[in-house]
């Protein structure tokens, strides 16, 4: 097998070693809180690292589209979530084609599905998806959630299996304080409907939500069963900023492709190389006082002191490791200097 210094940039490497560390460390929380775990796999899009995260006692995986539900499903991943609401039959039958579990936030998608699941014979597991504050999906209201519960519970080929809440703006809080205040008042959100529910004789199985910035205050939450974190298996800048536990398993690898000037070298990562939402570039490994800069679509500066030299192979923390992972087709996985295997991203199997 290859090592690092061969491998072709701009490529997405995986530190087996903290990757390992960061399974080991959810899976051991989530099971001593009795949570089940069922991690999203939109943070890497990868069938093999979906499989490593069953293997530690996962239930399975989220997935956020319809062809990461038909990627892991085609690759035996049972288990599924697709947590985004759908607005068309054509995408649900698809959905429901590949086994998963589904969200609504509206009585229409509960006869669209209703419809699709007639048509395949089959029964889909159904969660009521929950606005909890972003505003983004999910019911806006109590009184919707009940109304949207009950359809589903009357539905012939559906079966209701609980609620999703889930907050985007509770992942990123500036402090730990922040990030439980809004979790905390997310799932209360929840309990409301859950206990309107069970007065009306709907039992509320699962009650899931939570990220990688709440996990240790979701964990803590004794009416959540389940959560859906998913970046803390590979982490990235904006979550390192939170000074949570978990290490830095993904970096993208870049060459210097140009040195001529001083105090600075171009790299060959842009913006194809990184994602570019968080307002903020990457972070150079091992190269104190670096600076990243924007340099175009293939190429970024890195302004240091100690300059690297012509060809030399630099690790970079992406600021967002979802939307960085998506722009690749393949990951190269390393125990220290060695790459000792290369995984499919976006495709359960790997043409070379």
């Amino acid at each position: 097998m290859i090592k690092k210094p061969e491998i072709p940039t701009p490529a997405l490497l995986l530190d087996l070693d903290a990757f390992e560390s960061n399974l080991r460390l959810m899976a051991e929380r989530a099971g001593q809180s009795g949570k089940q775990l069922r991690p999203h796999a939109k943070a890497h899009k990868c069938v093999e690292i979906a499989r490593r995260q069953i293997a530690v006692g996962a239930i399975g995986v989220c997935v956020a589209t319809v062809d990461e539900a038909e990627l892991m499903a085609s690759a035996g991943i049972s288990g599924l979530l697709l947590t985004s609401p759908l607005a068309d039959p054509r995408k649900m039958a698809r959905v429901a084609a590949a086994g998963a579990m589904v969200v609504v936030d509206h009585a229409i998608q509960v006869e669209w599905y209703n419809a699709v699941a007639r048509a395949a014979d089959r029964t889909i597991d159904v969660l009521v998806d929950l606005d909890v504050g972003d505003h983004r999906t999910g019911a806006a209201t109590k009184e919707q959630a009940v109304e949207i519960a009950q359809a589903v519970d009357r539905a012939s080929h559906l079966r209701f299996r609980g609620l999703q809440g889930y907050s985007v703006s509770g992942s990123h809080g500036p402090s730990f304080e922040e990030r439980m205040r809004i979790s905390r008042g997310a799932f209360d959100t929840a309990v409301t409907v859950r206990d309107t529910l069970a007065a009306k004789g709907l039992a509320v199985e699962i009650l899931t939500g939570g990220s990688t910035g709440t996990w240790d205050v979701d964990t803590q939450l004794p009416e959540v069963t389940e959560l859906q974190a998913g970046s803390y298996v590979l982490m990235d800048l904006a979550y390192g900023k939170l000074k949570l536990p978990f290490r830095h398993a993904l970096t993208v690898l870049a060459t210097v492709v140009s040195a001529n000037h001083e105090g600075f070298v171009t790299v060959d990562g842009g913006f194809k190389a990184f994602s570019t939402d968080r307002g903020y570039g990457p972070e150079a490994v091992g190269l104190e006082g670096a600076q990243y800069r924007w340099g175009g679509d293939e190429f970024g500066y890195l302004d240091t002191p100690a300059k690297p030299s012509l060809g030399k192979k630099i690790e970079f923390i992406p600021p967002h490791c979802d939307p960085t992972a998506n722009l690749y087709g393949r990951i190269y996985v390393c125990r220290g200097e060695a790459v000792e295997a290369i995984w499919p991203v976006k495709s359960s199997t790997l043409t070379v």
